[in-house]
C-alpha cells in the first residue's frame, strides 16, 4: 500500500511536468498553445494525486504530513486545488506560470520519500552531476546578465529623468531595449535554474536517499528558486516592468549569491 501511493504520485508528478513545460514554453514565448493540455494532464494529475494521498492516509490511519515529503505532497495537492477552482472560477490562466512548476516541484519533493536504488554506473553519476552544474552556471549567466541590463536600465532611466547625458551614457542602448534584454534574460535563466533544481535534486535523491532534503544548502536552493519564480510571475503575469523588475533583479541575484556560497561543498566532489 505504501509503495502504490508513491507509485500513483510519481505518475502524477509525470503529468505536472506537463504544466511545468507550459509554464516554461510561455516565459520564452510569452505565449504557449499548450495550456489545454497543460490543464488536462494537470487536472487527471490532481485526481491521481488525490488517490495517493487516500491510499496513504488508509494505511496510516491518520492524514499523512508527519515529515516534510508527506506535508510537501499534501500542499502541493492543496496548491492544485486552489489553481483549479480559481480558473474555473474566474478564467485566470497566466497563474498556471506560477502555479504549475511550484506544484510539480513540491509533488517531485514528496515523490522522493522512497529511496531507490543507488547508481549503478558511477560514470552516469559524474555526467548527472556536472550537467547539473552546467545547468546552475548557465542560468547565473543569463541572470547576470539580466542584472548588468537592468542596472544600465535604471542609470539611463535616471539620466533620463534629469534630462542629462553625460558621454559614456550616450552609448547606452534605449530603455526600450534593456527592458527586452531583462525580459529573455529572466526568461532563460528561469528555464536553466528549474531544469538545474531538478537535476539537482533528482541527483540528490538517488545519491543519499531522504537525507538530502536536511542539508540546508537544499533548502536555501529551494527558495532561492521560489524567489525567481515569484519574479517571472510579477514580470509575465502582473506586467511588472522597467524599474520594479530591473530591482526584483538584483534582489534575486543576491539570494542566488547566498545559494552559490552554499554549495562551494561540490569543488571537492566535481576535481575527484
Amino acid at each position: 500500500m505504501h509503495d502504490m501511493s508513491i507509485f500513483w504520485l510519481r505518475v502524477a508528478v509525470a503529468l505536472y511536468s506537463i504544466g511545468l513545460l507550459h509554464a516554461i514554453l510561455t516565459v520564452l514565448r510569452r505565449r504557449s498553445q499548450l495550456f489545454q493540455v497543460a490543464l488536462a494532464a494537470f487536472s487527471v494529475a490532481t485526481v491521481l494525486h488525490m488517490v495517493a494521498l487516500v491510499d496513504r492516509w488508509a494505511t496510516l490511519g491518520h492524514l499523512p504530513a508527519d515529515n516534510f515529503f508527506e506535508s510537501a505532497s499534501l500542499c502541493a495537492f492543496l496548491l492544485a486545488n486552489v489553481f483549479l477552482f480559481v480558473y474555473w472560477r474566474y478564467q485566470f490562466e497566466s497563474l498556471g506560470v506560477f502555479l504549475f512548476p511550484l506544484v510539480f516541484l513540491m509533488a517531485l519533493v514528496g515523490a522522493t520519500e522512497i529511496p531507490v536504488s543507488s547508481w549503478t554506473d558511477l560514470r552516469v553519476r559524474d555526467i548527472w552531476l556536472k550537467l547539473h552544474v552546467v545547468l546552475v552556471l548557465s542560468g547565473y549567466a543569463a541572470l547576470l546578465l539580466t542584472v548588468v541590463a537592468s542596472i544600465f536600465y535604471l542609470i539611463q532611466e535616471r539620466h533620463l529623468k534629469r534630462k542629462s547625458s553625460p558621454a559614456f551614457f550616450d552609448r547606452l542602448p534605449p530603455l526600450g531595449t534593456l527592458d527586452n534584454l531583462i525580459t529573455h534574460g529572466m526568461g532563460i535563466g528561469f528555464v536553466l535554474i528549474t531544469l538545474s533544481v531538478i537535476a539537482g535534486s533528482t541527483w540528490a535523491f538517488i545519491e543519499s536517499g531522504t537525507r538530502w532534503i536536511a542539508e540546508a544548502k537544499i533548502a536555501i536552493s529551494l527558495i532561492t528558486w521560489a524567489v525567481y519564480l515569484v519574479m517571472i510571475f510579477l514580470r509575465t503575469s502582473a506586467g511588472w516592468r522597467g524599474r520594479k523588475a530591473a530591482l526584483m533583479a538584483i534582489a534575486v541575484l543576491g539570494c542566488f549569491a547566498i545559494t552559490w556560497a552554499a554549495h562551494i561543498g561540490l569543488r571537492p566532489v566535481l576535481s575527484q
